[in-house]
Parts: structure tokens; C-alpha cells; sequence
């Protein structure tokens, strides 16, 4: 398991489009993978639980990746938050 905390760098953080951008990229690993915000944690592979969180550039949020690609989708993840 990988666990990482990051700022949001998105200028309009993690709301419609990049948050469907963001789904869709996390959907694309076999890895269970989570966003952690003010101690709510949701599964990133759901839009609905994404959106629940409000994210909004500027915060940091935690990613946890557990499995086989854990490395790869926490690399990308982290570079699509951090707007890289």
C-alpha cells in the first residue's frame, strides 16, 4: 500500500470535468485506489464519491493506491492532481 498527501493544483480543483478526467485515469489500473479529505475517505474510481468530497484547488488531499500497479497509478494520479 502507498499512501501520499499532495495539494491540489488544478485551478478549478477536482470538480466536473477533471474530476471525470480523473475517474476515468483511475479506473484504467486494477490497483484499489482512495482520496482521503478531512477524514473522509471515498473510492477514486467513483465520480459520485469524488465529487462528495468538494475538492477544491489548494487543499491537500491524501491518495492511497493498494495492488499490483500501486507505483504506477499513484505516480500518474499524483501528476494529474499537481496539474504537472
Amino acid at each position: 500500500m502507498v499512501e501520499e498527501s499532495i495539494t491540489v493544483g488544478l485551478d478549478a480543483g477536482l470538480q466536473a470535468r477533471p474530476a471525470a478526467e480523473f475517474v476515468q485515469d483511475a479506473n484504467s489500473y486494477t490497483s484499489h485506489l482512495f482520496i482521503e479529505k478531512d477524514g473522509k475517505r471515498v473510492n477514486a474510481k467513483s465520480i459520485m464519491g469524488l465529487m462528495s468530497l468538494a475538492i477544491t484547488s489548494g487543499e491537500t488531499i491524501t491518495l492511497i493506491a493498494d495492488g499490483t500497479d500501486e507505483e504506477e497509478a499513484m505516480q500518474r494520479l499524483m501528476a494529474f492532481v499537481s496539474n504537472m
